[in-house]
């Protein structure tokens, strides 16, 4: 520690002694914030002088940390203690006043006042390895934009058909679709909007990414829930503006969860810096700041992990369904091609796919990048392959197909139509 000459009054320095008291801890027990910070090598170091409070020196006090890490200000700030003010509190860290500067191993912090000063550390993710971030950046684009491209395709198809369907579980596919093409569209804007430097800007493009986000996990669960009715439900339910209802829920909703997260929480949008291994040609983009990572583990992996757990047992029980239904089906080879097919479209449609978003850590991170990549970018090709409706009619009976706004079937039982539409999901990664 380095002490300047302002530091004693200048009316005090020759009529009496001052005593200087440096204190050097090295424990994780002590100081112990709400948040339970990570300090650099758990070194607290500690100044005051005697009977006399300091602070607002002309000069600031330099306190330097040693280290063998690889560090700079965006995983490691100086900060000093502030004492709770409220009964039970234990206090926090603050970086209010202090400057830190980077050099060859050593953490230099200046403050301007004497306490408690240690070394926060900001915990984040393991950075990709530069060889492989080129090669998964580039494939996120092009898998992005031939996603982006057949989706806006499909749905100015669906527009411009002069018989549209009346079938609702289209209506369903062409929202899901069009909140994919917001998505990837936002996805792709990201790293260059993030290279303008404007604050707002980037901050509305990631809080409207994050929202592009919500919705297409909120139309894959809406996916999911009106398969449960058309095919698992046995009998016709009826819900008057059944798809204005499903549209307030898909779009509605997570412009609630967005709105929420900005009004709790503002600096939870911005730029975000994925980094390399070598510290170098890090990737930029507008999304979650590290300074919300809760926002992203809490509410984006939960959102993701509600939806493909629920996705989940409904494919199950659709494809326990297929097995029965086929069962009377003459040509076995024929019968699993099909129910094979079906599958994979209902994993593409109810997103399936994002459960690999789960696995990126340890060992996993690298490989799941990759595989999350590429399947996702596949799927968005397929979509511009499968823009034409597939049906399947399983049950005797009436030509009418099941709608949760109709009317009892006659007898209870009707003759159920399966639609779907292939390619939905994107290709993009994140990490």
């Amino acid at each position: 520690m380095r002490f300047p000459a302002a530091l004693v009054p200048k009316g005090r320095r020759r009529a009496a002694e001052m005593k200087l008291i440096c204190v050097y801890l090295n424990t994780p027990c002590l100081f112990q914030d709400g948040k339970n910070s990570s300090l650099l090598n758990n070194d607290i170091l500690g100044a005051t002088l005697e009977n006399t409070s300091v602070t607002n020196l002309s000069e600031p006090v330099e306190i330097r940390f040693w280290h063998n890490e690889t560090l700079d200000n965006s995983n490691a700030t100086c900060v000093f203690w502030v004492e709770g003010t409220d009964n039970g509190s234990l206090g926090n860290w603050s970086s209010a006043g202090c400057k830190t500067i980077h050099e060859d191993k050593v953490v230099l912090c200046q403050c301007k006042h004497l306490t408690y000063f240690a070394v926060l550390l900001k915990i984040s993710s393991a950075p990709i390895a530069e060889a492989i971030l080129a090669p998964l950046t580039y494939i996120s684009m092009v898998g992005c934009s031939v996603s982006a491209a057949a989706s806006l395709l499909t749905v100015l198809h669906y527009l411009a058909s002069r018989k549209k369907s009346r079938d609702y579980t289209t209506k369903i596919h062409m929202n899901l679709l069009g909140a994919l093409f917001l998505l990837n569209g936002s996805f792709l804007l990201s790293e260059p909007l993030a290279a303008v430097r404007s604050t707002w800007i980037c901050k509305g493009t990631a809080a409207f990414l994050h929202y592009a986000l919500l919705c297409c996990l909120t139309w894959m669960a809406v996916e999911g829930f009106h398969l449960y009715l058309l095919l698992i439900k046995v009998y016709n339910v009826y819900i008057r503006r059944y798809v204005l209802k499903l549209c307030a829920v898909g779009w509605g909703l997570p412009a609630l969860a967005v709105v929420s997260t900005l009004i709790i929480k503002e600096e939870a949008y911005g730029l975000h810096v994925i980094e390399t291994d070598s510290g170098y040609n890090n990737a930029t983009m507008c999304w979650i700041t590290d300074k919300a990572r809760d926002v992203n583990y809490i509410l984006n992996l939960g959102y993701a992990g509600i939806t493909v757990l629920f996705n989940t047992v409904i494919l199950v029980t659709v494809t326990r369904m297929l097995r029965k239904l086929r069962s009377n089906t003459n040509s076995q080879k024929e019968r699993a091609r099909k129910d094979l097919m079906t599958v994979l479209g209902l994993t593409c449609l109810l997103g399936m796919t994002w459960a690999l978003a789960f696995l990126s850590f340890g060992v996993f991170l690298i490989p799941q990048l990759i595989l999350f990549t590429i399947i996702n970018s596949l799927l968005g090709q397929r979509g511009c392959r499968d823009t034409v409706f597939r049906q399947w009619d399983e049950w005797d009976g009436t030509r009418s197909s099941i709608r949760p706004d109709a009317k009892p079937c006659q007898g209870g039982f009707c003759r159920r139509r399966f639609i779907w539409h292939g390619g939905l999901a994107p290709g993009f990664y994140y990490h």
